[in-house]
């Protein structure tokens, strides 16, 4: 069950990555330096709609980290990119090709061989809060030097670093979202006087304000394939030092699981790669334009 939940998540960020970027690139290029840029975002009514997917898409995750480990249910995330391939046809007109099919089918193969092996086991529902309060600094520090350093390229550039930024945060939230859904069961008041659904809600914020600028580029591709990998890898990650979570055993079993991962992210590298490489020309529209040649 945890399993389809998570799945059927992905599925519904994928049609929130594309609503939002339908509706993102009737407008000018989005700006954190310009807020107003931002604010048009809600007069946009397919960019609500993406939005209103991807809040669902946020219930169908936590019911999914409710019901099982960080370390399986944020890697099925990765499904985005390939549900993303045929909304992004038929929604905005984006073309399909050879090689994004195959980047999907190396997409479902590495998370079914990591579904089957991993099989993450023991772990704990929360962390002392030094283990965490290490683990929040280095992750600031990280995004501080990519929107630092990472952005002074062109839009696909800054897709793929506001992206990247993006997923951290998603993974962090995701991370946060096991000890809070525990104080929730116990009850509000036990919510409510604890940090961690702060610390979720600050995370969630930001890295839906620097989607939305990565969307904005009208780069769908690097977009999504970046917060699909770097999302499951944070989670990963927090989910074995903070939560210790482990993979099953044998040691074949780990092994045959880690390289079902690395197929996964890769197809995800390949679809991006694709994707721009059948984009060419310019990379964004100047002013709206038919759907037919908006595609990303």
């Amino acid at each position: 069950m945890a399993s389809i939940l998570a799945l059927v998540a992905a599925f519904l960020f994928a049609l929130a990555a594309t609503l939002q970027q339908k509706g993102a690139l009737n407008l000018s290029e989005l700006s954190l330096r310009d807020p107003a840029s931002l604010a048009r975002l809600v007069g946009q009514t397919t960019w609500l709609l993406g939005t209103g997917a991807l809040l669902i898409g946020y219930v169908f995750q936590a019911a999914a980290l409710d019901r099982g480990r960080l370390s399986i249910i944020q890697p099925l995330l990765v499904m985005t990119i390939v549900f993303a391939l045929p909304l992004g046809y038929f929604l905005t007109s984006q073309h399909v090709g050879r090689n994004e099919v195959m980047g999907a089918a190396v997409i479902v193969v590495g998370l079914a061989l990591f579904a089957l092996y991993g099989d993450p086991a023991g772990g704990r529902e929360n962390a002392p809060g030094s283990e965490w309060a290490i683990a929040i600094a280095i992750i600031v520090v990280v995004c501080a030097v990519l929107l630092a350093f990472g952005g002074r390229g062109g839009l696909t550039m800054k897709a793929a670093v506001y992206g990247t930024v993006a997923g951290i945060l998603f993974g962090l939230s995701a991370a946060l979202t096991k000890p809070t859904l525990d104080f929730l069961h116990a009850g509000i008041d036990q919510l409510l006087t604890h940090w961690e659904p702060y610390a979720l809600a600050v995370a969630g914020i930001i890295g839906f304000v620097l989607q939305q600028i990565s969307l904005g580029t009208g780069k769908l591709a690097p977009s999504v394939a970046t917060v699909s990998v770097a999302n499951p890898v944070v989670g990963i990650l927090l989910g074995i030092v903070l939560l210790e979570e482990r993979l099953s055993r044998p040691a074949w079993h780990v092994v045959v699981a880690c390289i079902g991962l690395g197929l996964a992210l890769a197809g995800a590298v390949v679809i991006s790669l694709a994707r721009e490489a059948a984009a060419g020309g310019p990379e964004r529209p100047a002013a709206p334009l038919p759907p037919e040649t908006a595609a990303a």
